[in-house]
């Protein structure tokens, strides 16, 4: 069984959130339900539980302010937020569970299973992340994003990824200088993470780092070759919307 903790402000929410676990996640077992991020410090250090479902806007002390109360975090933690899409995406940055208000019940079954699987609870740098994120809303682009691999995290600097590719559920990010990190996530996942004027989609398995084009060959199709020397082609229903792009440089 996974032990977990509520906390949020909201009555309503936390009955809902109960009824959630219940009915679609028989394997969770609800310890404590808290109506404030004091309440919820306090079960926790009691209770010593798995998973904590945490809301982020809470009067008094804020879901994040609740965390910094922890030296070391000794449970994952799921946020529960209304967050706009910007927001969501600097939780995606930093390989942090979240759910959006009103939740899912297939997002909540898809998260429990990812912290089955998982097993390790987030880290330090993954919030410093998130906060560095969210309180840059101007940048379309993180600076630094955590990948997310069979045992455990990758920290890298997304101006070094040159680019990624898909295979199967996985993805190959690439970065500069060779080196080559498998991540557990599909393409899909991490174009929609650093979707922004830096990034482009030119194929079904192919994302890339524009900034690391050195040059668009129109033979054979029309390819580009990376500045580590890699060729990578162009899907046709992409290519009219690159050469438009790739006009500008």
């Amino acid at each position: 069984m996974i032990k977990c903790i509520l906390v949020d402000d909201e009555k309503n929410a936390l009955e809902m959130m109960e009824w959630l676990l219940k009915t679609y996640c028989p394997q969770v077992e609800i310890v404590g339900m808290c109506s404030s991020a004091e309440e919820g410090i306090a079960a926790i250090n009691a209770t010593r539980p798995d998973v904590v479902f945490l809301d982020i806007e809470m009067p008094k002390m804020n879901g994040f302010d609740m965390l910094e109360q922890f030296d070391k975090l000794f449970f994952d933690v799921v946020f529960c937020t209304a967050y706009d899409q910007f927001a969501i995406k600097a939780f995606k940055y930093a390989a942090l569970n979240y759910l959006l208000k009103p939740v899912d019940p297939d997002d909540l079954k898809a998260t429990i299973e990812r912290i089955e699987e998982r097993k390790n609870v987030p880290t330090r740098e993954q919030f410093d992340l998130l906060l560095q994120n969210i309180h840059q809303p101007a940048k379309p682009t993180p600076q630094r994003i955590a990948l997310t691999t069979g045992d455990g995290l990758v920290f890298v600097s997304t101006q070094d990824i040159v680019y990624c590719e898909a295979e199967s559920n996985y993805t190959h990010v690439v970065l500069s200088g060779g080196k080559k990190i498998l991540v557990s996530k599909v393409l899909k996942e991490i174009d929609e993470a650093l979707s922004g004027p830096d990034f482009y989609r030119v194929h079904s398995s192919f994302l890339i780092n524009i900034n690391r084009i050195k040059k668009f060959v129109r033979g054979d199709g029309g390819y580009i070759v990376m500045d580590n020397d890699a060729t990578i082609n162009i899907s046709r229903n992409r290519r009219q919307e690159f050469m438009e792009l790739f006009s500008r440089f």
